[in-house]
């Protein structure tokens, strides 16, 4: 088996590794969520509420990864103009996307072990 070479620049820290693991359940949850609704209602506006809460979690994952090129792309739910629920699962889903792509590029076989290539 071949050791995984890690990128040197923009490693995530530890602390940031373990903010990773656990936002990522909890956004693909509130991906779940609302992708059922934009099935029964694709534009539907999503509530105040459920933006906040929504952009809470992004805000978190786009300082994770503010070093690593994908940020760019990755904007928050406008909490102005409620968003419908189809744009919300086309942001989160390229937020998906992005920390995907991240957690491959950080997290591997290291000789020893599975985990994160930190920076500390």
């Amino acid at each position: 088996m071949s050791k995984k070479k890690f990128p040197t620049k923009g490693k995530p820290t530890k602390a940031n590794a373990e903010q990773f693991d656990m936002l990522s359940p909890i956004l693909n949850s509130v991906y779940e969520e609302i992708k059922e609704l934009s099935k029964k209602k694709q534009d539907g506006v999503l509530n105040e509420l459920k933006v906040k809460m929504t952009n809470r979690i992004l805000s978190k994952v786009q300082t994770i990864m503010k070093d690593d090129p994908t940020v760019e792309f990755l904007d928050l739910l406008d909490e102005e103009s409620l968003p419908t629920n189809s744009d919300a699962v086309l942001i989160i889903a390229q937020f998906q996307a992005a920390m995907t792509q991240y957690h491959d590029k950080h997290y591997g076989w290291d000789g020893i072990e599975h985990g994160w290539s930190t920076s500390d």
